[in-house]
């Protein structure tokens, strides 16, 4: 199970790392805003598997508040970038 979640948090650190690489790429504010929540969802992926490596249970509290707030930000961003409309 440790090597496995190793594993994946390596997976996770690769594509944070490429989505990084993408945010100087990027032509449009969507993009920007996609390349973000992937980031900001790879940094919640790693930090609740180190909760898993560790055995922390407080942390996966964090991790609820903080996976809802990233939630509520992707849903802003999308109406800021689509001023409102529907």
């Amino acid at each position: 199970m440790t090597w496995i979640a190793t594993l994946a948090i390596g997976i996770l650190a690769v594509a944070a790392v490429l989505g990084v690489v993408r945010l100087y790429t990027a032509r449009d504010d969507a993009s920007v805003a996609a390349v973000s929540d992937l980031i900001y969802f790879c940094g919640i992926g790693m930090v609740c598997l180190g909760a898993v490596l560790v055995g922390s249970s407080i942390t996966m509290d964090v991790l609820a508040i903080g996976s809802l707030l990233g939630i509520l930000a992707t849903v802003a961003l999308s109406r800021i970038l689509t001023r409102g409309r529907r």
